[in-house]
């Protein structure tokens, strides 16, 4: 260990001199796992964290090759890759069983160590999971006793991926996190649009208070309203003194998931409260002064559902003061690798298992497939493979779940289709049919009713009508009978 230098480049102050501090120290107390390797594997430096991993003495290891302690080979062992190529091995997932029967599910970062420009050997820190996950439950078990109200339970840190977009994505909810201007995420299914919406409260000042996150398409129509604004005895038969969610949220976080699901009437009384900053229960006079974040998401392009008049625009530009838009799987496949190793991971812990990769079929599909449900529907394959693997190391094409080759037969010939009507169609044609379209869905959202129509769409009833004509639309086929 004398003649393993781990300092390189370091320049000598007045009151610090490195050569005089005592490194191996300072690596023994690390609460990470340090391995350090000469050029040719052999371990001269095993801390006591590493120890605990691995359930072995130190001094059983100390003069034995890397590959030797563990269940790897020269081009599965991070030591070994970085001496091999002179550079570092960064996140590196391993699963191994130790001495003991213990199975150990580790992060390695492996760093090449130089004396004079010539690579002398090599250091590892190992992260592992088990001992992460008990400091992580320990502090979240702390922090409930004075968070009780907050369900939040995702940070930023939870959020995968070196993807720009992604990470331009988490930038500017960090920085709006603390505003109290509304925030609209975008994101296809999947994406991770609640995971970001409780990242931002967690980040936020609000993180000690309310998280109240509300699907807006899982709620009955006829309910929605009275259980987003809170009910008085006496509003309707039945009715109750009943707080709503936006009463329960007061000083922190209200999340309205599928806000393209919410009715037009409904969504022109939440544009009220937005700009008033107070609510009234249904059947009350008295208004309640709200200090609430709002956060909202929708899972299309808002301008698409702005003109089929499923979103009122004045709405969309209050929610939407800051806009988050969160790019599908399918232009992510640079982090599919990382996203797969990620959930093995996990799910080595929760299911007992050992797996460590996928093969290069699996790998290829992967990156040739269309990715409709996103990160979520990467997750739900790995977790379902992992359940059939059966002891194997290697999640194979034959342990992927079948329907998913239903969906990828049928996804090809849609994407083309898809395509060669962009390319094909006569623009004119198009605008006109989806100008016609946004009038029905507009027609059919208001019963009928021509003037609520045009105000929905943002023009004139005259102009309304005239298109109408045009059109040959009767807003007698959407009225109620």
């Amino acid at each position: 260990m004398d003649n393993l230098k781990v300092t390189r480049n370091l320049k000598v102050t007045r009151n610090l001199n490195f050569e005089d501090i005592d490194i191996c120290r300072v690596l023994s107390a690390m609460h990470e796992g340090v391995v350090i390797s000469d050029i040719k594997g052999i371990i001269r430096f095993f801390n006591e964290t590493q120890a605990k991993i691995d359930d072995v003495d130190p001094k059983d290891v100390i003069g034995k090759k890397v590959t030797d302690i563990y269940q790897l080979t020269d081009d599965t062992s991070p030591t070994m890759k970085c001496l091999k190529s002179g550079m570092s091995i960064m996140h590196e997932t391993l699963m191994y069983r130790t001495r003991l029967g213990k199975i150990a599910n580790i992060i390695s970062n492996a760093y090449p160590l130089y004396k004079s420009g010539k690579l002398i050997g090599a250091i590892n820190f190992s992260k592992d999971y088990q001992l992460l996950e008990e400091i992580v439950v320990q502090n979240k078990n702390f922090s409930q006793k004075k968070k009780t109200k907050n369900s939040a339970r995702f940070h930023f840190s939870d959020i995968i991926g070196s993807d720009p977009d992604i990470r331009n994505a988490v930038r500017i909810a960090k920085m709006s996190s603390n505003s109290p201007s509304s925030i609209m995420i975008y994101g296809e299914t999947g994406t991770g649009k609640e995971l970001f919406a409780q990242s931002i409260h967690n980040h936020s000042s609000r993180k000690s208070k309310p998280f109240i996150p509300v699907n807006c398409a899982a709620i009955p129509e006829n309910l929605l309203e009275g259980i987003l604004f809170g009910t008085s005895k006496g509003a309707f038969t039945g009715a109750i003194n009943k707080s709503g969610l936006f009463e329960l949220a007061n000083g922190g976080t209200i999340f309205l998931d599928e806000l393209d699901s919410m009715p037009l009437a409904l969504q022109a009384k939440l544009l009220r409260v937005i700009q008033e900053r107070k609510v009234r229960k249904l059947g009350s006079l008295k208004e309640i002064d709200l200090d609430v974040k709002i956060l909202s998401s929708v899972g299309q392009p808002p301008l698409e559902i702005i003109q089929k008049g499923v979103l009122r625009m004045d709405l969309f530009y209050r929610m939407g003061v800051v806009f988050i838009m969160l790019p599908p799987l399918r232009e992510r496949k640079n982090e599919l690798k990382e996203l797969t190793r990620y959930f093995i991971a996990k799910y080595n812990q929760a299911l007992n298992v050992r797996v460590s990769n996928v093969s290069k079929n699996v790998s290829d599909w992967f990156n040739n497939y269309h990715w409709p449900g996103n990160i979520r529907e990467l997750q739900h394959i790995i977790e379902a493979s992992m359940n059939m693997v059966a002891g194997g190391r290697t999640i194979r094409q034959k342990h992927l779940p079948s329907h998913i080759f239903s969906f990828a037969k049928n996804q090809t010939p849609e994407i083309i289709k898809q395509d060669q009507h962009r390319i094909t169609s006569n623009l004119v044609e198009n605008q006109a049919e989806n100008e016609r379209q946004i009038i029905c869905n507009a027609l059919k959202k208001t019963f009928g009713n021509a003037a609520k129509a045009a105000k929905s769409l943002g023009i004139s009833p005259q102009s309304f009508h005239y298109k109408l004509k045009k059109y040959q639309v009767r807003r007698q086929d959407y009225s109620i009978r």
